[in-house]
């Protein structure tokens, strides 16, 4: 009978793309599936796996609204390929990480499909806040979190698939609810054909059988601002985050932050600080961040001058840039292993991630995040800033004297440009077709 290692061999010169491997993270992650579940097509021949990587933003970058941006279907096409690894970070979001990656691996005309795995919206940290102790959520999976923007129902959905069991939007409020904000009847008909009834009433009389939100969560850009604002400034200032009870700490000078937030009032979170993001039209849009300052004014009108305590990921912040440096290594390894095969994968013999170049089109998030970022594993990340998308030279916001955080380690026309000039101080032979 033939021993285990000459069956491997057998198996390896009949299907050489996908080797199983005895690590136990790379049976986990392979299970004898064929190589397309992970970006990439035929490795490249005897050469050794690169101790690089690549992260590309997607709006300004990859596309623009959804059409794609010259050279950036080959270049992620090349990548593939050659099976240098890579992962999209992007501040966008509002959909499952499934359907994104679908959508966009239609949109760019990939032949190979891109994968979850590889995929980081600003919202997939989220994603964590029930596994990971230290995210400082604090949340269990029958907490009742208000979940807010995006389109329709489905950020409530997303929340779901993250392992949220009591997930409301303003939807549900208003249509429960119309007086809370009277000013939004206009989107009546809207908001009925998605929102579900509150799982228990606003009752701010008796606070132990009304509704109480345990956390507010931005999933994405707000659509109807007015009243979002008015709901989140509400339980910001509630008892307890009851809905229309008010704190009787507010204002109250002997506390911390003059007694605001001090009353058990839900946390906020923000996944995307973006002011500014490419969209189709010609001139940057306002973004997530629009709503934050818009809401930090508001706010500090209301309370003369306390701060407005929240926490927002997404990029540049050192929480998104440390779950996708853990994503891509997870990702790097997986990769290898599968494609490689079981000699150059066995534990031990994976050289670690020695560089990551960060491509993007926003110095205040890409860019920003990238040089400010400090890896615990010992990875170098390289910002690359490219003109395709919210960077417009000569601005003044932009001035790299000023603000040296901004300022990214070259500044190049597209992402195809971005790759060739990686390719090229990594010395690897090959450019992007």
């Amino acid at each position: 009978m033939l021993s285990r290692r000459a069956r491997l061999l057998s198996y390896a010169r009949r299907y050489p793309y996908h080797i199983p491997c005895p690590g136990t993270a790379c049976r986990e992650a392979n299970r004898w599936k064929p190589s397309r579940k992970l970006s990439g097509r035929t490795p490249a021949a005897k050469k050794e796996p690169p101790d690089f990587a690549f992260a590309f933003d997607i709006d300004g970058v990859l596309l623009r609204s959804a059409t794609p941006i010259p050279g950036a279907s080959q270049s992620l096409a090349y990548l593939q390929q050659q099976q240098i690894p890579f992962i999209l970070l992007t501040n966008g979001g509002g959909k499952h990480e499934s359907q994104r990656v679908s959508d966009l691996s239609r949109s760019l005309s990939l032949t190979t499909p891109l994968t979850t795995q590889n995929f980081i919206q600003s919202h997939t940290p989220y994603a964590d806040f029930l596994h990971n102790s230290s995210s400082g959520a604090g949340l269990s999976a029958h907490s009742t979190i208000l979940v807010i923007g995006g389109s329709g129902n489905q950020c409530r959905s997303v929340a779901e698939s993250y392992g949220f069991k009591s997930v409301i939007t303003p939807a549900d409020i208003f249509t429960s609810y119309p007086e809370i904000w009277p000013f939004s009847s206009v989107f009546d008909s809207y908001y009925s054909s998605f929102a579900r009834p509150l799982p228990k009433p606003i009752n701010p009389t008796s606070p132990s059988s009304s509704l109480k939100i345990d956390a507010v969560l931005i999933f994405h850009d707000p659509r109807d601002w007015a009243l979002d604002t008015q709901l989140v400034l509400d339980l910001l200032l509630s008892d307890s985050g009851i809905l229309g009870t008010v704190s009787s700490r507010n204002g109250d000078k002997d506390l911390p932050n003059n007694g605001y937030q001090q009353h058990d009032q839900p946390p906020l979170y923000f996944s995307n600080p973006d002011l500014l993001w490419a969209a189709g039209w010609h001139l940057p849009r306002l973004g997530q961040g629009g709503f934050i300052h818009s809401l930090e004014g508001i706010w500090r009108r209301l309370t003369h001058g306390a701060e407005l305590r929240r926490t927002v990921i997404g990029k540049p912040s050192a929480l998104t840039y440390e779950f996708a440096e853990k994503r891509l290594d997870r990702y790097r390894r997986d990769l290898i292993c599968q494609t490689m095969g079981s000699e150059m994968a066995t534990p031990g013999t994976i050289r670690d991630l020695k560089k990551v170049y960060m491509v993007g089109d926003n110095p205040e998030s890409d860019i920003m995040g990238a040089n400010n970022h400090k890896s615990q594993r010992g990875t170098e990340w390289v910002s690359v800033l490219v003109k395709t998308g919210v960077f417009r030279e000569g601005e003044s916001r932009y001035d790299f004297g000023k603000r040296p955080e901004l300022k990214p380690r070259i500044i190049v026309e597209n992402v195809r440009a971005a790759v060739d000039w990686a390719l090229r101080k990594e010395e690897w032979e090959g450019r992007v077709e």
